[in-house]
């Protein structure tokens, strides 16, 4: 879905566990390179070609993908999209995160408990084969060297400039982007939407959610018209009005 001039929110849709989940990278670009945000699950990368060419984006004009944090559908494909690059690619995240997208430190929220609960809850009709495939990528899960830190408040020169926002509480080092040209949000998973609503980042993939909810109020400060989360796309109406809501229910 095109958002403005230069940034397209991606919808990238799969059948996981009997159910069809679909995410929302984002895709900002200018004459001379394209930036993409967050590279969903293992797997994907047909489907982030697909999502491309649909926005009339050339795959080799790809020269930087930006990770908001560490979690399995945000760097799940980060590594079979540099491998298949025609040109170098740099990759971009925060300190914080940075061993963990690197491989250097094992993922927080896929522990050997989660594992096994992810196991148990598996459908009995999967093929075998499958779930151990599934079962190796969450012990085994892609990983990728981060090329530069970015910190809060750099503004990144490319398709009307973003600014870097610092938004801990979902991951220890979380991070949202502003899009100036456009006035668009994009959340990562510091917000989610859901039945068109936009909401709070989720209690049960939240890590600190004191720490997230504080995220929030800074987001105030900034003149908002679109919000892309990564869970539920796209919300517009009076933003500010809407985060005030948020942090009053908390």
């Amino acid at each position: 879905m095109k958002i403005g001039n230069g940034i397209e929110m991606l919808e990238i849709s799969a059948e996981m566990m009997g159910a069809v989940q679909t995410i929302h990278p984002v895709l900002i670009w200018d004459d001379n390179e394209a930036l993409l945000i967050d590279t969903g699950f293992p797997g994907q990368l047909p489907l982030f070609k697909g999502a491309f060419e649909k926005a009339g984006v050339r795959m080799d004009s790809l020269s930087t993908i930006l990770i908001t944090h560490q979690d399995i559908d945000h760097i799940g494909s980060l590594s079979a999209l540099l491998d298949e690059a025609e040109r170098a690619i740099k990759v971009l995240a925060s300190s914080v995160e940075q061993p963990y997208i690197q491989g250097d430190k094992r993922l927080l929220k896929i522990t050997d408990e989660a594992i096994s609960k992810v196991e148990a809850s598996l459908p009995s009709d999967i093929p075998e084969q499958w779930k151990q495939s599934f079962i190796s990528i969450l012990k085994n899960p892609p990983k990728a060297p981060v090329d530069r830190v970015i910190t809060k408040g750099e503004v990144l020169d490319i398709g009307g400039g973003l600014t870097v926002l610092a938004t801990p509480g979902h991951t220890p080092g979380h991070i949202s982007l502003f899009h100036h040209a456009s006035k668009t949000l994009i959340a990562g998973d510091a917000m989610v939407v859901e039945n068109g609503e936009l909401q709070g980042p989720s209690p049960a993939v939240t890590i600190d959610m004191k720490s997230a909810m504080l995220s929030l109020k800074q987001l105030l400060e900034l003149d908002i018209d679109k919000v892309i989360c990564y869970h539920g796309g796209l919300y517009e109406g009076n933003i500010h009005n809407r985060i005030k809501q948020i942090l009053e229910q908390k």
